[in-house]
């Protein structure tokens, strides 16, 4: 699976996964903090023109996190899961349920690769228990609120 430069990659490989691959011109401690500190993960998370009203992120085994995005118009959609082992740049594993199709979990990885030179690659895998499941938060904008929250992240990024 080959990136470019600040491309979003988003495959689904006839599975019930998806994997998203970034690269950042960051490092990986400067990344994986953007990524599990509440008040940094604040400011970068989801599509331009909603804001995140609620985060919290308790990143060590059975801890919980949640997110909590609200768009212009008012409406809200929220997010929780569950982190299994703590959390390291080398792996995280956690549950991921968008409360708009509750009961319907995922599992996630992410992994944080050092290319050198200061920069970084994040590769998040995520099963779901059903086709049905990945595509139903995928036509619910999935797609644009990951590559405009990675956008969003390297600006944070660049004042951190």
């Amino acid at each position: 699976m080959s990136t470019t430069k600040n491309a979003v990659k988003i495959d689904n490989d006839g599975t019930h996964g998806i994997t998203i691959v970034r690269e950042f011109d960051h490092p990986v401690d400067q990344v994986f903090r953007a990524m599990t500190e509440p008040e940094l993960i604040a400011r970068w998370v989801g599509p331009r023109g909603y804001d995140n009203v609620e985060v919290t992120n308790d990143a060590r085994h059975g801890g919980t996190w949640t997110l909590v995005q609200r768009g212009a118009d008012g409406q809200e959609f929220g997010f929780r899961g569950v982190f299994h082992g703590d959390a390291t740049p080398e792996l995280t594993l956690r549950t991921f349920e968008w409360l708009g199709m509750p009961g319907h979990v995922s599992f996630e990885s992410l992994r944080f690769d050092d290319l050198g030179g200061g920069r970084c690659r994040v590769r998040t895998t995520s099963v779901f228990l059903a086709t049905e499941d990945r595509d139903g938060i995928r036509q619910m904008g999935m797609d644009d609120g990951v590559v405009e929250g990675y956008e969003r992240l390297d600006e944070l990024l660049e004042t951190l």
